[in-house]
């Protein structure tokens, strides 16, 4: 991994020495755009509107535009922003993790100890999980003033950006009210219950990105004319009977099913209900560990085409 930061967390008179990696990566296949009657690649110019010349990037400024007049913010009037060049991780606080909403929480990153001793990393580390609390610091990266969190997982101290609070939107629409009876809040529990397991994100794969490298495999292999339907087969057609009507009917088809699956040895379903438990029960899973939110997926396919 290359580190794409390098600081330290300060908190008190404590410094931490660090690096930022970054913790997740994208699996998506990269492609780009051809024209589809030769297939040349296509390239993006930067014009200028007014002298319609093709403008090096050395050139370009910024600017903001609020409907009736225009301001030029400059490439040096950028970089004499005060918070521009900070090379500190400042706590500014610390919380109970659940106040925090998943909501609020962005991109990941692992921080490694960069200094000649981790003592003060291994006691930063130490301090967050004796206290059970996360740390809310502020830092600059890439120009840009950031809000994260500090936290724990595997021993590592993972930094979290978050969004600002006049980034999150309400809800901007009716919510709808509904009477929902008790026997059918029972069957919906009784699903549930039916479903409850320990999560594992390796048993999910991003389908599309699979096929697409299937697809692209077959072409390299096949050349451009390929039978689609060979490759991947029919579609599944969908089983359903349309817009439900009766719910509560829908619910009871949905728990016979699944409970068909369960007791079909397939493995995959470990929550299954029992012909013993209460309809009624809403047991949680016991997998869903301060940690399972920022693990990666280990079976998404990585391969990148050329």
């Amino acid at each position: 991994m290359r580190a794409i930061w390098s600081g330290e967390v300060s908190f008190g008179l404590v410094s931490v020495p660090v690096k930022l990696y970054s913790a997740t990566q994208s699996h998506d296949v990269s492609l780009h755009q051809v024209h589809d009657a030769d297939g040349g690649r296509i390239r993006y110019q930067r014009r200028c509107e007014v002298c319609e010349k093709k403008i090096d990037f050395k050139n370009i400024d910024r600017a903001y535009d609020d409907g009736e007049s225009t301001v030029v913010i400059t490439k040096d009037e950028m970089e004499e922003l005060p918070a521009d060049e900070s090379k500190e991780i400042a706590v500014e606080q610390f919380v109970p993790e659940d106040q925090i909403d998943s909501l609020v929480l962005d991109k990941a990153y692992f921080l490694e100890p960069a200094g000649k001793s981790a003592k003060s990393y291994v006691l930063l580390r130490r301090t967050l999980e004796d206290a059970e609390r996360v740390a809310v610091v502020k830092f600059t990266l890439r120009s840009r003033t950031r809000l994260a969190a500090l936290r724990v997982r595997d021993d590592v101290i993972i930094l979290q950006t978050m969004r600002w609070a006049d980034e999150m939107r309400d809800a901007d629409f009716d919510i709808p009210q509904s009477k929902v009876t008790k026997k059918e809040l029972e069957m919906a529990a009784s699903l549930v219950e039916s479903y409850s397991e320990d999560f594992e994100p390796e048993r999910f794969t991003d389908e599309y990105q699979e096929q697409l490298q299937e697809l692209i495999d077959e072409k390299l292999e096949h050349g451009e004319e390929i039978d689609t339907e060979a490759t991947f087969g029919d579609p599944e057609e969908d089983e359903g009977e349309g817009n439900v009507v009766d719910l509560m009917e829908a619910l009871k088809k949905s728990v016979d099913d699944r409970r068909k699956k369960g007791s079909g040895g397939s493995g995959k379903s470990g929550g299954s209900m029992s012909e013993g438990s209460k309809s009624g029960s809403s047991k949680k899973s016991s997998g869903s560990g301060k940690s399972g939110s920022s693990q990666k997926s280990g079976g998404s396919r990585q391969k990148k085409a050329s």
